[in-house]
C-alpha cells in the first residue's frame, strides 16, 4: 500500500474558479455531520470571498440580483466548515452547520421530492416552528 501524499497547499483566489457566462458557479451545501445534501444555490467570486472571510455562507440571488447571506432574515444560518472545489473548478461543495431548515419551504433539505415509478413523492414534511 502506497503512503498518502503530503497535503499540497497553495493560496486560493476565488477568481481562479470557472464561472458561467453570468459569472456564477453552482454551490452545493451539505450537512457536515450527516452528509445530507441540503441545497444548491449560486455564488459569484465576491460571494465566495465573503463566505471564506466571514464563515457564514453567502450566495448570489439571481432573482434579486443581490447577495444573500443564508439565514440573514430567517435565522436559518449556514456556518461554513469546509469548502471544496471539483476537479474542473466549476462547482463548489460546502460542508456546513445548518441551523434550522435549509429550504425556503421550511424543510431540512431542498431535495425532498423523489421520483418513484414515474411519480413525484414528497419525502419530508416542513419542520414545525
Amino acid at each position: 500500500m502506497r503512503p498518502m501524499p503530503k497535503e499540497k497547499t497553495m493560496s486560493f483566489d476565488p477568481h481562479s474558479l470557472k464561472f458561467d457566462a453570468n459569472g456564477l458557479i453552482p454551490a452545493i451545501a451539505q450537512d457536515c455531520d450527516s452528509g445530507e445534501v441540503l441545497m444548491m444555490a449560486w455564488m459569484n467570486a465576491e460571494a465566495v470571498a465573503k463566505t471564506l472571510q466571514s464563515g457564514q455562507v453567502t450566495y448570489w440571488s439571481r432573482s434579486r440580483q443581490a447577495f444573500w447571506a443564508k439565514g440573514e432574515t430567517s435565522g436559518h444560518r449556514q456556518t461554513l466548515v469546509s469548502m471544496r472545489l471539483d476537479c474542473d473548478r466549476d462547482c463548489l461543495l460546502m460542508q456546513v452547520r445548518q441551523i434550522g431548515p435549509a429550504c425556503h419551504t421550511n424543510r431540512r433539505s431542498c431535495f425532498y421530492t423523489e421520483i418513484q415509478d414515474g411519480a413525484e413523492v414528497i419525502t419530508a414534511a416542513p419542520i414545525a416552528d
